[in-house]
């Protein structure tokens, strides 16, 4: 980065303390990973210098013939990897990616029925002071006491006030979902299933979680949490759409055309083309046969640490993981949710607070942390690994105000992280 060197120094310098924090310590935060190297030079190259609204063909803008090319095999790539008719590219992230989904379904006011944030979900699925619940009617479903989707809640929900869309997905759920069910639920009542798949999109690619593609009529996906690829989205449907400035009426075999004309015109204009390349290379390796070994072993190491974690008494929600996540509860260790992330943080350990079903505290001080094993099964730690992972954790929890334990334990994750470096 030598021009960014000589042009502003002090940008240079900040990006490269964020290298080493990164380098130096656990990334845990299990809606993170490392993106390769081919990913981060597609980013940082001359496709962010051109406008190309609309889509391949269709463009607003000339000299789009070669990011026509790379939008197009962005598509390829994603319907051959995840087994569907269309997938569309150009959504900036995954928020704007379900704001797509909700403009292609609905009309403003017209009912929504998600996943309650605070019980694993996200605050698109119909958090009252998101776009999702003040542009639609929100109907929230939660969790039982034992952190498992309470199915039975969301077929009284969709049956008492008739959403027109079901979103199934979330943020903070450490097993698989129930796809099916809620397709089900869905056809019960007449209602479009929308299912997010955000945080398990890599490991539905890798064949380590059931996916959604042929059961919902729309999925979302995020492209930068285990799909391991730049920030930005992929909407994934069947049927092949007409030309998006076509008006078609709202059925599932319009929706290709629904989902393309939410997105432009609808709501945004040039799609991000070095984004797009970005995709399109994580796309490509995602449909190596190393990644099916990645995806595994990131439930694997997941697993194990879980395991390990309530050995040593910690109390995990639903009682282990079947995902790349865990999700725990403080109390008994008399620490809150922001205590522990404190904690680990002076101990070179990323994780987040999070609540979660039954959580006594309030949401931004919860009793709970959530954590995760992607960024660090892509930089190669295995099952011995995530058992020294669970020590160092349960270490600097349970010397949380002590600054030299702290310490002396960010000096053996370095160690650690020396022998697993970055992606090149």
């Amino acid at each position: 980065m030598n021009n960014l060197l000589q042009q502003d120094p002090d940008i240079f310098d900040l990006i490269q303390k964020e290298t080493n924090r990164q380098a130096d310590g656990l990334e845990m935060i299990p809606s993170e990973n490392h993106t390769s190297g081919a990913v981060i030079e597609a980013l940082g190259s001359r496709l962010t210098d051109k406008y190309s609204e609309g889509y391949p063909g269709a463009r607003y803008y000339g000299g789009c013939e070669f990011v026509d090319e790379i939008e197009n095999l962005a598509r390829d790539r994603a319907k051959a990897l995840f087994g569907c008719t269309h997938a569309n590219v150009q959504a900036h992230s995954g928020g704007p990616a379900n704001m797509a989904a909700y403009v292609a379904l609905m009309e403003p006011g017209e009912t929504l029925l998600g996943m309650k944030l605070f019980h694993g979900g996200h605050m698109t699925h119909g958090l009252k002071v998101n776009y999702s619940g003040r542009f639609f009617q929100s109907v929230q479903y939660g969790c039982k006491e034992d952190g498992y989707i309470d199915i039975d809640e969301v077929r009284r929900l969709a049956h008492e006030h008739k959403p027109k869309v079901i979103v199934s997905g979330g943020s903070a759920y450490p097993r698989q979902y129930p796809w099916a069910d809620f397709s089900e639920i869905a056809a019960e009542i007449g209602a479009f299933h929308l299912a997010d798949m955000s945080h398990v999109g890599g490991l539905v690619a890798g064949g380590a979680h059931p996916s959604p593609v042929g059961i919902a009529d729309i999925v979302t996906s995020t492209t930068h949490k285990t799909l391991r690829g730049p920030r930005g989205a992929i909407i994934l449907a069947n049927g092949n759409p007409s030309t998006p400035l076509v008006a078609v009426e709202r059925t599932k075999e319009n929706i290709p055309t629904l989902i393309d004309r939410a997105i432009i015109p609808g709501l945004q204009g040039g799609p991000h083309n070095h984004q797009t390349a970005g995709i399109a290379v994580a796309l490509k390796e995602a449909m190596q046969p190393e990644f099916k070994l990645y995806a595994a072993q990131v439930v694997k190491n997941a697993q194990v640490l879980a395991d390990e974690l309530m050995a040593r008494g910690y109390r995990l929600i639903t009682g282990g993981t079947e995902t790349h996540l865990l999700l725990i509860d403080l109390t008994n260790k008399q620490l809150t949710g922001q205590q522990g992330v404190d904690a680990l943080s002076r101990a070179g350990i990323t994780v987040n607070k999070n609540t979660f079903a039954g959580d006594p505290r309030k949401p931004f001080d919860p009793s709970g942390i959530r954590l995760g094993t992607p960024a660090l099964t892509t930089r190669g730690m295995k099952e011995a690994e995530m058992k020294l992972v669970a020590r160092f954790i349960d270490d600097a929890l349970t010397h949380a105000t002590d600054e030299d334990t702290l310490d002396r334990i960010h000096a053996e994750v370095k160690e650690l992280c020396t022998h697993f470096p970055l992606p090149n």
